[in-house]
């Protein structure tokens, strides 16, 4: 099985404070520093070094960034298939503060732009019993057609639909939704979980897993309610963690882990990936993705 991941790619300036900003404010930043990033880009990342085939289908700008990104994803993705335009490559600022919460701003020009289906020959390239995993970086109508089409080609779509839309994605294509309270709270209005996770398979979501932070993490199908909690970490810097959790998930699933076991192993990344300083630098390497299969003791991994 193939992991189609399609998404973006972009340059991450991140900014250590001891505190956030008000309106209006000026902070000086402890720590600054710029690497590769974006959720697709993170997601593809996290998959690959579980051990998994990964594909990523992404936009990049004609400029120096866009080649620098090009070269990072080649280290660790052996299939980029990456689309060249006629835009600045796209850019995120992360402000973090003592903490380890954040707040991410993005200029998403060649996201907005970017269509595999028309651009890139995606739909000739999957086949039928590989995954789709896809973000909310894209346009809507974008992600929502990449997933019906995926799911009449007979893949296994993954949707993790941040960042959030105005309007409320179409999960009728969705064979598993990940998605983390507030934005499962903003699509359903439960402060419950639970009753968010109930609600959005209600609309579609085959499985639904909603992430809760240092709480860990709801798994609800058709059969089963799972809480997989989290361990005890000294949070420092909570970007990337979903894309983490995704990416190492999809990667699982895609060599037959089962869902529980996934979780399970996801949890525990991302907790690795909190507890340390960067976005896509944070992650656990294939290394320690291995020693964390042999301390959980996972079927099928």
């Amino acid at each position: 099985m193939t992991i189609h991941v399609v998404g973006n790619v972009c340059v991450d300036a991140s900014f250590r404070l001891e505190r956030l900003p008000q309106p209006g404010e000026t902070l000086n930043a402890t720590a600054a520093g710029e690497g590769l990033g974006g959720k697709g880009a993170n997601q593809a990342v996290a998959a690959a070094r579980t051990g998994a085939s990964v594909t990523l289908w992404a936009p990049l700008g004609r400029d120096a960034a866009g080649d620098g990104m090009e070269s990072l994803l080649s280290s660790e993705i052996s299939d980029l298939r990456l689309s060249r335009l006629d835009l600045p490559s796209d850019r995120s600022v992360i402000l973090i503060d003592r903490y380890g919460e954040n707040v991410i701003i993005t200029a998403a020009a060649c996201a907005e732009a970017f269509n595999p289906l028309t651009m890139c020959p995606l739909a000739s390239t999957w086949s039928a019993g590989d995954m789709l995993l896809m973000q909310g970086n894209l346009g809507a109508d974008v992600t929502v057609q990449c997933l019906e089409a995926a799911r009449r080609a007979g893949l296994f779509t993954v949707l993790n639909p941040s960042p959030l839309a105005s309007d409320a994605p179409d999960l009728s294509a969705v064979s598993l939704l990940i998605i983390n309270r507030p934005e499962a709270e903003a699509l359903t209005g439960e402060t419950s979980a639970d009753r968010a996770a109930d609600r959005l398979r209600v609309r579609g979501a085959t499985t639904v897993i909603v992430t809760l932070g240092s709480e860990g993490a709801l798994v609800l199908d058709a059969s089963s309610r799972l809480h997989i909690p989290a361990e005890k970490r000294e949070a420092v810097d909570a970007s990337g963690a979903g894309d983490c959790f995704a990416g190492t998930l999809a990667g699982l699933l895609a060599q037959r882990a089962t869902l529980a076991d996934a979780a399970r192993l996801a949890t525990r990344a991302a907790g690795l990936a909190v507890g340390r300083a960067g976005t896509l630098a944070s992650f656990p390497t294939s290394a320690e993705l291995a020693a964390l299969t042999k301390t959980l003791k996972l079927e099928n991994v």
